[in-house]
């Protein structure tokens, strides 16, 4: 099962691709469901969070740009490369602010930050390939 380049492939998708979507999907749902407890409860996983209405609807939205998004790269779509590292950069930023002690109003847990962003550099150093840039036409 390999294509031209070399690259090995499941059900004509890169594997990289493939595992990178299911651990997205699964990112996504983690996300969407502890957002949406959050946000119905008034629970906050940022303990010390003086916004823990604005941090339930970020991991939300998160949850749900990060599903979307992997659905739209399983498909084939440019706009799902583009979602991905867009979301991507975004965390990195917002961690990276957070975990510098900078960004406060989005009450990100520091630990949570640090988590994220080595993901969301494996991320973008996956979808930034040339092979996975040109599936993608980028």
């Amino acid at each position: 099962m390999k294509n031209p380049d070399n690259a090995v492939t499941f059900r004509g998708r890169f594997l990289g691709l493939a595992f990178l979507v299911v651990v997205q999907f699964f990112v996504g749902i983690v996300h969407v469901v502890l957002g949406f407890t959050m946000f119905v409860s008034g629970f906050s996983l940022a303990a010390f969070s003086v916004t823990p209405l604005i941090y339930s609807v970020y991991t939300l939205a998160y949850g749900c740009l990060t599903l979307l998004f992997a659905y739209l790269l399983w498909m084939g779509k440019p706009l799902g490369w583009l979602g991905t590292v867009g979301v991507s950069l975004f965390v990195i930023a917002a961690d990276v602010l957070t975990v510098l002690d900078v960004l406060h109003f989005l009450g990100i847990p520091r630990l949570a930050a640090i988590g994220e962003v080595p993901f969301s550099l494996v991320v973008l150093a996956y979808l930034l390939q040339v092979h996975v840039r040109s599936k993608y036409g980028v």
